[in-house]
C-alpha cells in the first residue's frame, strides 16, 4: 500500500528512513514530509494518491478528503478527532484511528503547572523582576488544601486527579458516568453546577462534542467563586472565550490558565484573552513533550501495521 505521512510528527529524518525501510521490506511504499503545511491544496498534493495517511491536528475537511479517492485509513497522531470530517470518512469507509493516551502525562502535568503559575503569578513576576521590580509585598496562594473541580475523568482527568491528590488537594469531579477508579481515590462526583460553585480551581478535561461546546459559558462562570481559577487544557470551544474574557475583566473570577483556543495559534491581536487580566496563555503545548512525541510516533505506526496485517 501507499502510505503517506503528511507532516514531521516531531521525529527525525533518520527515524523516518528506518520506518520507510521497514515498510518497504513488507512491500509497501512510505513517503514522508519534514515540513508542516496546513494549506488545503498542499494537503491534497501530499495525500491524493495515498491509501493510508498519517496526520496530527491539521484540519481535514471534505474538500481535502474528496480528492483522495484511494484513501482507506487515517492514522491520526492526536487524541481528539474534531478536526477531521468523520461523517465523510464513515460514508466512504475510511477507517480513522487516533493516538489515545500518548499525551496523558504531558497534559496532566501542564494542567498542574498552569495552576501553580496562576496561584503564584510566576509568569507575571518574571516580567516584574526583568523590569527592575521586586516582590513589593506580593503574596501568592498554595495549591495544597484547595478544592479542585475536575471536569471529565477520562485518562487525562484521572491522571490529573492523582497529581492533585499528591499535592494535598480536595478533589470533586464531574463526568457523564462515575468511574470506580476515581471514587477509590477519595473523589466525590457532583453535578457540574455544584462543582463550579464549590471549587477553588476548575480544570477541564473533556473532549469537544456538540454537548460540550461552550460547556463553560457565562452562566457557569458566574457560579464560580471570585477567588477561583479556570484551567483549560482540553479544547478551546469547551469554554465561551468571550464570556471568560469578560469574567476576568470584571474580576468575577481571579484568573485562568489557557492552553487551547477556538483556533490554533497564532491568535489574532484582537483575541479577547489578549487583553484579559490574570490570564496565563500558552500556545497549545499540552501534548508537546519529547517523551509524548516518541510515544505518539510508535502508536500511529503500530496502528498502520495493525491495519496492514489484518
Amino acid at each position: 500500500m501507499n502510505i503517506v505521512c503528511v507532516e514531521p510528527l516531531g521525529i527525525s529524518r533518520e527515524d523516518f528512513e528506518q520506518i520507510r525501510k521497514d515498510f518497504a521490506a513488507e512491500g509497501h511504499s512510505f513517503h514522508y514530509y519534514l515540513d508542516r503545511n496546513e494549506e488545503q491544496q498542499a494537503l491534497v498534493e501530499r495525500m491524493k494518491d495515498s491509501e493510508i495517511a498519517i496526520i496530527s491536528n491539521i484540519k481535514l475537511p471534505q474538500a481535502v478528503l474528496a480528492c483522495c479517492p484511494r484513501l482507506k485509513m487515517l492514522s491520526v497522531a492526536f487524541t481528539g478527532l474534531d478536526h477531521i470530517d468523520l461523517e465523510y470518512c464513515k460514508a466512504h469507509n475510511i477507517e480513522v484511528q487516533n493516538a489515545a493516551g500518548y499525551s496523558t502525562t504531558a497534559v496532566s502535568e501542564l494542567a498542574i503547572g498552569l495552576m501553580l503559575d496562576t496561584l503564584r503569578h510566576v509568569t507575571a513576576l518574571d516580567g516584574t523582576i526583568r523590569h527592575g521590580g521586586s516582590r513589593n509585598n506580593f503574596l501568592g496562594r498554595e495549591l495544597r488544601g484547595k478544592t479542585v473541580g475536575v471536569v471529565g475523568t477520562g485518562a487525562i482527568g484521572t491522571a490529573t486527579i492523582r497529581l492533585l491528590k499528591a499535592f494535598g488537594c480536595n478533589v470533586v469531579a464531574y463526568n457523564r458516568s462515575e468511574h470506580k477508579e476515581v471514587t477509590e481515590l477519595g473523589v466525590r462526583y457532583e453535578e457540574l453546577d455544584t462543582l463550579m460553585a464549590e471549587s477553588d480551581i476548575v480544570t477541564l478535561h473533556v473532549p469537544l462534542t456538540p454537548e460540550t461546546h461552550h460547556l463553560i459559558d457565562s452562566r457557569r462562570l458566574k457560579l464560580m467563586k471570585p477567588t477561583a481559577l479556570l484551567i483549560n487544557t482540553a479544547r478551546g470551544n469547551v469554554v465561551d472565550i468571550e464570556a471568560l474574557a469578560q469574567a476576568l475583566k470584571e474580576g468575577a473570577i481571579a484568573g485562568a490558565g489557557i492552553d487551547v483556543y477556538e483556533c490554533e495559534p497564532p491568535l489574532p491581536e484582537s483575541h479577547p484573552l489578549n487583553s484579559a487580566p490574570n490570564c496565563v496563555m500558552v500556545p497549545h503545548i499540552g501534548y508537546a513533550t519529547r517523551e509524548a512525541f516518541d510515544i505518539r510516533a510508535n502508536i500511529v505506526i503500530d496502528h498502520v501495521k495493525e491495519y496492514l496485517n489484518r
